[in-house]
């Protein structure tokens, strides 16, 4: 184990240690917990994390290898082709919850779900809810649905999975005014930036770049999210820690939006923008609906 640990940090692993850790009890089929009374570790298996520590070393994601991530209170299944969940998307997979906390059935609308993490997380955490995830790589979509058919089978509420772009006009216009939430976790990387290698090489394009600013995809989203929230509804966007200004602006000046707000992370950077649908509409007020 601390030579697997010391390969992971000379190849500059973040942290080499609990990704040995992780990496042996997938091997083993027990979890990090599980190694403290795992015994001898047979051959094959010394052969396989051996070969697994390499991979990682080469910076092939860690749930690439080990199939599964880790949100909330789920397992979802994850490789090649689906942007693997981060934990601080939880946050705003907890926003929701809070917003429909209370309501019998409310309807929320997840863009750009990829894995499922939000969706899943809020169908399981409030199981009357009616939850619509939206996925337009067709990649991603299989392990959405993977995911979802795995938490329905488990007794979840099922979630809608549908194939869609969230910036077109015409995706879900028969919810038009009635959804609750929109949540959305959009590709929000700006053209050119550098990335980590294990999310470069690794994470689906289509799951992270968002145009020059990293704001393309927000620009169209906000429409769809203005013409499918009710009055009162609650739209939900995480963005990169440098959009903690601009895209709580760019929610403002699209209009029809009030209680606009921005949120840090657990450590502390800037990470999702909040925002409520306005009420009434002013007269002669130009919508995107």
């Amino acid at each position: 184990m601390a030579d697997a640990a010391r390969r992971l940090a000379e190849a500059g692993v973040e942290s080499p240690r609990v990704d040995a850790e992780l990496l042996l009890a997938a091997v083993l089929g027990t979890t990090r917990a599980g190694l403290l009374t795992a015994g001898d570790v047979p051959a094959a298996a010394v052969d396989r994390f051996a070969g697994w520590v390499e991979l990682r070393a080469d910076r092939v994601p860690l749930q690439h290898l080990t199939g599964t991530a880790p949100f909330r209170h789920l397992e979802l299944a994850v490789g090649p082709g689906v942007f693997v969940p981060r934990p601080e998307t939880e946050l705003i997979a907890g926003w929701v919850l809070d917003r429909i906390a209370g309501q019998d059935a409310p309807l929320v609308v997840d863009l750009g779900t990829g894995s499922g993490a939000i969706a899943l997380s809020v169908a399981s955490e409030h199981p009357g809810a009616r939850v619509v995830a939206v996925e337009r790589d067709a990649g991603a979509i299989e392990w959405t649905r993977h995911n979802a058919r795995a938490r329905a089978a488990a007794g979840d509420t099922p979630v809608d999975v549908r194939a869609g772009d969230m910036t077109d006009p015409q995706l879900l216009a028969e919810l038009d005014g009635t959804v609750d939430v929109v949540v959305s976790n959009p590709p929000y990387v700006p053209d050119g930036a550098g990335l980590p290698r294990e999310v470069a090489d690794h994470d689906p394009p289509l799951a992270l770049w968002g145009g020059p600013d990293g704001l393309d995809v927000v620009r169209g989203l906000l429409d769809t999210a203005a013409r499918l929230l009710r009055p009162g509804g609650w739209l939900g966007i995480e963005h990169a820690d440098q959009q903690g200004a601009s895209l709580p602006a760019l929610v403002r000046a699209h209009g029809g939006w009030t209680d606009v707000a921005d949120h840090p992370d657990l450590a502390g950077r800037p990470r999702h923008t909040t925002a409520q649908r306005t009420r009434a509409q002013r007269a002669g007020h130009h919508s995107a609906t």
